[in-house]
């Protein structure tokens, strides 16, 4: 395979990482503050999430850097893509006046 289809490749699992990643932490908390024992709920989350995180960029690295680098680039893209989709919507000040 060429090098700019295995970076391509790379950086799409990033983001796939970066979404697992972030979409179970944004599902965490939202599991988190209404548990009763919201610990257990954070504290295995944050050991499951960063284990898939770490396996991945391992695997998709491949011992080379330049994939490791395009890989934690789509991760972070992930984010801010995460961060967009599960911002609360906030409403105008007329959509606010002509609710009931």
């Amino acid at each position: 395979m060429s090098d700019r289809l295995l970076l391509a490749l790379a950086w799409a699992a990033g983001c796939g990482i970066g979404s697992v990643f972030f979409g179970g932490l944004w599902w965490t908390v939202q599991k988190g503050l209404s548990s009763r024992q919201p610990a257990l709920w954070f504290l295995s989350s944050l050991l499951v999430r960063t284990g898939v995180a770490l396996a991945g960029f391992y695997f998709v690295s491949g011992g080379k850097f330049e994939r490791l680098l395009v890989c934690m680039l789509g991760f972070v893209t992930a984010r801010a893509a995460v961060t967009w989709l599960t911002k609360p919507k906030v409403q105008s000040s007329s959509e606010a006046r002509s609710a009931p």
